[in-house]
């Protein structure tokens, strides 16, 4: 529709805050790699910060921990948990196709972790593959239904790899239902309000927690 259309060139505006925000705290709740993650407000600090060219500069890859888990990982080789790290690790990086690979490993060998899903759908969306991000996302959704990264994520996809802003608000409403103090709900509730404010306010107003 041509009003979408236009609710969501300016609202996308609105959004980048939230983009910022997946690349830079995607990671930071890791229990099982916590010595590779940082500061979230660091790190979302650093996704929006541009390098002197211009060009956001991605995180160095950690080669020491990418050969330890490798060396783990060739001695037990179905260990779920090393493989999600390594996962990670790449992840962290920004070096999402090969965190696809070891996020898809990780996967077939514990296909009820709704995180490692739902960074492999984080994966497949920057990789210009939004289609699978939200089939990943759908089964996240199936292992823990109130799993509020999932959702958020799932929005900013449908969003900005789908331009479904009815969709979108569906999904961030959830979270701001189901965790509204949490950094995911607050930054679902920035992304109901760029809706509210490129469409007028009307039809799209934040949901509230009864």
């Amino acid at each position: 529709m041509k009003s979408d259309a236009i609710a969501y060139t300016v609202a996308g505006m609105c959004f980048g805050i939230i983009l910022g925000w997946v690349i830079g705290t995607q990671q930071a709740s890791r229990a099982a790699a916590p010595q590779v993650a940082q500061n979230s407000a660091s790190q979302a600090a650093q996704a929006a910060a541009p390098s002197n060219n211009g060009q956001r500069t991605a995180p160095p890859l950690d080669e020491s921990r990418v050969q330890s888990l490798t060396t783990i990982l060739k001695s037990d080789p179905n260990n779920a948990g090393a493989t999600v790290q390594l996962a990670n690790t790449y992840f962290d990086a920004e070096r999402y196709t090969d965190a696809i690979t070891w996020y898809e490993k990780a996967l077939k060998l514990d296909p009820n972790n709704p995180d490692a899903s739902t960074d492999l759908g984080v994966c497949y969306y920057y990789t210009n593959r939004p289609d699978d991000a939200l089939k990943q996302f759908e089964h996240s959704l199936q292992v823990n239904p109130k799993h509020v990264k999932t959702l958020l994520n799932q929005g900013i996809v449908l969003a900005f790899g789908k331009q479904d802003l009815q969709g979108a608000e569906a999904a961030w409403r959830q979270v701001v239902a189901i965790a509204p103090n949490s950094d995911e709900g607050r930054a679902a509730q920035r992304g109901l309000e760029g809706i509210a404010s490129a469409r007028g306010g009307a039809g799209a107003s934040p949901a509230t927690n009864q």
